[in-house]
């Protein structure tokens, strides 16, 4: 019987099942018979029979006709129904897959290819109908899925990983392996993997399960893997080819690095351009994954003396001097390669920067501003170096114009390159100066696609042109005095006058009226972890500046702060430094601005969401605990920030703020340091606006005692700022029962309040005599102890003296109303 004859026996029998109910049994016999003579007219006649009856579900039907009609519109529709159907049964599913997937005709791959990841997606049934096909047998599932497209291989892997696709563990382990070699193969049958496809696969797998897997990888399996580092690839190839290199030469040890030390000279010895390109595109891809044995091959006798003579060769061939001058830049990570560069290399990287095309001068500019840049900060103040550094001040305006240039890669050189440069005072004022290369800059951050590497060196570039230098204290301005002497440098003098706080203020305004932070606004959705903590840096940088803080809070900068810092989830050292400074940063604004602004009470975000990463700076930075003396700059604004914000009209964060400080607040107003006991008490000072700030001070209970016996204290202190602070809030608390026992039971406490009244500075006065007129006011027989000892310490006296010399109207119509109180 022919394939024809059998086709329209089926068609006829799937019609009879279908009419009898059997509609899934119906479906698959039209299926066989569609397989077998897809264009017989009896199948397609079945096939439009069976479309119209009801009890075929709509996607069934719109896959059939997209398979057996090679009908688009259909394909898209069922693409349409998979994204917005939250259920479809499984025996449709896996219907559907297993005709979709065995077209092997389709003119329209994209469709099915999105059918299947579809399908295989939203699907737990489909997805073990399909481990079944690869442990049943796994190269034909395999060959049959991934030829239909990228994201139907992608599916393949996200099953093999999936532990509920599979019944048992070792059938997934056994198919898992079975699918790493098929896609290893995939890899070797075309030389490299043009789309990335089997690489995508390679590098997820062995990114998962390494262990077990890359065993299976030998040497020309890995030397195809490093063909795909080739810089023409795609980057996508280049990506996953590198995620799977450092995977392998992570667990492979000494067997990948022997690979890979046999790969690069045996390709540079043929001398061919292609296996030039190979080789040297090989060396600057894992540079960064294997530093230590990347740098040893570079720097093999002989290696760099050799190649220029082989460059020279192939001068005309701009594909390897494209390569070469990649590997030369991976390799200026190590200062030993970089003496070897500027010992062997910088006439060759002259001629390419004069005579060379297309983006390779703008390389070879950075190369050299990389090779030559370190040499200049160690003498540069003695005199010595001045040719070299003259070349690196040469290339800043070569590398602006670049910034003109519409192709990315030399946007790319122009940008990494001033990066290096812009470690000089001397070129961070000509930037700054230069309102159209910011302009230019900014652009370049605001158009690059998200990941691109340009973001990060753009980044770099502007916290080298805002970047203060570090505060120190006396003892560490004394040790790197001591170092300079040791040394017999002068490192130990003053810096340059544009490195200063002045000159720096300066740039950031310049940087900030760029608008920069409207910048960081729009970009900050597609920001890497290391973008995001150069930007803390930066805004950190920005915010040092009083006067530009309204600004910033005005072009969104307090918002991106609090949205990056609670985004921040990491727990590497980098995170937590980027959460701190960006916590410092919106601590800074909120002490020059009144925070209802930005955050209303009543809008989005609230108010009380600032509270949280502003109370994280009360605490020590982690990393400062085995670094040198603690830094109190971020407690001393934070508490400055936080003393703002319990001023707001509502007390809800005041509140939180009581809450979840209390403690901590204790610990600062007991401080060795000065600013921070009078910022602290500033702050217990307002928190004398909330029912709950006067409760943990005068609800009697032995916290509260304690409390309040420390706040006696600070009213004794020497620095007349906190002394006026706790003398605030004593005013305050002195209207209260609870308080008013704790102060008289204290042996100086009436003392103390009754000093205050004597003190020289006005302010404080008024506040002492509030206190004492509060107390005296008491008409309850508990307080008679209390004006007995006012009489005992003369307090009529004291007052009366102040009723009667004061020239304050306020202050003698209070002193006058206690001595009235107390003779009374």
């Amino acid at each position: 019987m022919s394939n024809d004859e059998r086709a329209v026996n089926l068609a006829a029998r799937a019609v009879e099942l279908v009419a009898s109910g059997r509609a899934e049994d119906g479906s698959r016999a039209l299926r066989e018979a569609a397989s077998l003579a897809p264009e017989n007219p009896t199948v397609k006649a079945a096939f439009l029979k069976i479309q119209s009856n009801d009890s075929i579900h709509t996607l069934q039907k719109l896959c059939a006709k997209f398979v057996l009609e090679q009908h688009e519109e259909a394909g898209r529709e069922a693409l349409d129904y998979l994204d917005r159907s939250a259920q479809v049964p499984g025996n449709v599913t896996t219907e559907c897959l297993d005709l979709v997937i065995k077209e092997r005709k389709s003119k329209s791959k994209e469709i099915q290819d999105g059918i299947v990841a579809g399908l295989l997606r939203e699907s737990v049934v489909a997805k073990s109908a399909l481990a079944k096909l690869l442990l049943e047998g796994s190269t034909e599932a395999f060959e049959q899925v991934y030829d239909i497209g990228d994201k139907s291989a992608n599916s393949i892997v996200e099953i093999v990983l999936q532990p509920s696709a599979w019944s048992k563990q070792s059938d997934r382990e056994k198919v898992e392996a079975d699918v790493f070699q098929l896609f290893l193969a995939k890899l070797l049958a075309v030389g490299h993997d043009d789309d990335g496809r089997a690489l995508k696969g390679i590098a997820r797998l062995l990114a998962t399960d390494a262990g077990r897997l890359h065993p299976f990888i030998d040497e020309e399996i890995f030397g195809a893997i490093l063909c795909s580092l080739d810089y023409r690839q795609p980057a996508e190839v280049r990506s996953q080819a590198t995620l799977a290199t450092a995977k392998y030469l992570e667990l492979s040890g000494e067997k990948g690095q022997t690979y890979l030390v046999r790969f690069i000279p045996s390709h540079i010895t043929k001398g061919h351009g292609e296996d030039l390109v190979l080789a040297f595109s090989a060396a600057a891809a894992v540079f960064p994954l294997v530093p230590a044995l990347s740098t040893t091959l570079f720097l093999t006798e002989g290696f760099l003396p050799s190649l220029i003579p082989l460059l020279d060769k192939k001068i005309k061939s701009e594909k390897v001097e494209q390569a070469a001058l990649n590997m030369l830049s991976a390799a200026c990570l190590d200062s030993n390669c970089r003496a070897a560069i500027k010992k062997h290399c910088l006439p060759w990287l002259r001629l390419v920067m004069e005579k060379g095309r297309q983006d390779r001068p703008g390389l070879a500019a950075v190369i050299l501003t990389k090779v030559l840049y370190p040499t200049l900060s160690a003498n540069d103040a003695s005199g010595n170096n001045t040719q070299e550094k003259t070349e690196v001040n040469s290339l800043v305006p070569m590398f602006t114009k670049l910034m003109a240039d519409p192709r990315e890669a030399n946007k790319q050189s122009s940008i990494e390159g001033l990066a290096y440069a812009s470690l000089q005072p001397t070129v961070k004022e000509e930037l700054i100066g230069d309102r159209l290369f910011l302009d230019r800059l900014m652009d370049s951050l605001r158009n690059s696609r998200p990941g691109a590497t340009i973001i990060f060196g753009a980044l770099t570039l502007i916290d080298h042109l805002t970047k203060y230098l570090p505060v120190l204290s006396e003892e560490q301005k004394k040790m790197n005095q001591l170092k300079a002497y040791a040394s017999a440098s002068k490192s130990g003098a003053k810096p340059d006058p544009l490195e200063e706080d002045a000159a720096v203020s300066r740039r950031c305004k310049a940087v900030v009226d760029a608008g920069v932070v409207t910048t960081f606004v729009a970009i900050s959705d597609h920001l890497s972890p290391a973008s995001t903590a150069v930007v803390a840096s930066i805004m950190l940088s920005l915010t040092r500046n009083s006067a530009l803080r309204g600004t910033i809070a005005q072009q969104g900068g307090a918002r991106l702060l609090l949205m990056k810092c609670t985004a921040i989830a990491g727990i590497s050292d980098v995170d937590k430094q980027a959460r701190r400074a960006m916590a410092h940063g919106l601590a800074r604004i909120l002490i020059s601005i009144d925070p209802t602004l930005v955050f209303p009470t009543a809008g989005s975000p609230p108010l009380t969401s600032v509270t949280r990463p502003i109370l994280s700076l009360l605490t020590q930075n982690e990393a400062e605990s085995s670094e040198g003396p603690r830094d109190l700059l971020p407690t001393f604004e934070a508490l400055l920030a936080l003393t703002n914000l319990a001023s707001a009209p509502s007390d809800e964060a005041t509140v939180v703020i009581i809450r979840q400080t209390v403690s901590i607040i204790e610990d600062l107003l007991l401080s060795n340091n000065a600013m921070i006991q009078r910022a602290a008490t500033e702050l217990v000072c307002n928190f004398m606006t909330s029912a709950a700030g006067v409760e943990i001070f005068a609800d009697e209970s032995k916290a509260a005692d304690r409390r309040l016996h420390i706040l006696l204290a600070l009213a004794d202190v020497e620095d007349p700022a906190t002394r006026k602070a706790a003398g605030g809030a004593l005013a305050t608390l002195t209207c209260y029962e609870g308080a008013i026992k704790g102060i008289v039971a204290k042996e100086r406490g009436l003392e103390i309040l009754l000093g205050l009244c004597t003190d020289e500075n006005h302010e404080i006065m008024h506040r002492g005599l509030v206190c004492i007129n509060n107390i005296a006011q008491m008409q309850e027989p508990a307080f008679e102890q209390a004006r007995k000892k006012l009489d005992d310490m003369n307090a009529i006296s004291i007052v009366q003296d102040i009723a009667n010399d004061s020239t304050n109207k306020v202050m003698k119509t209070i002193a006058a109303d206690i001595v009235g109180t107390l003779q009374a």
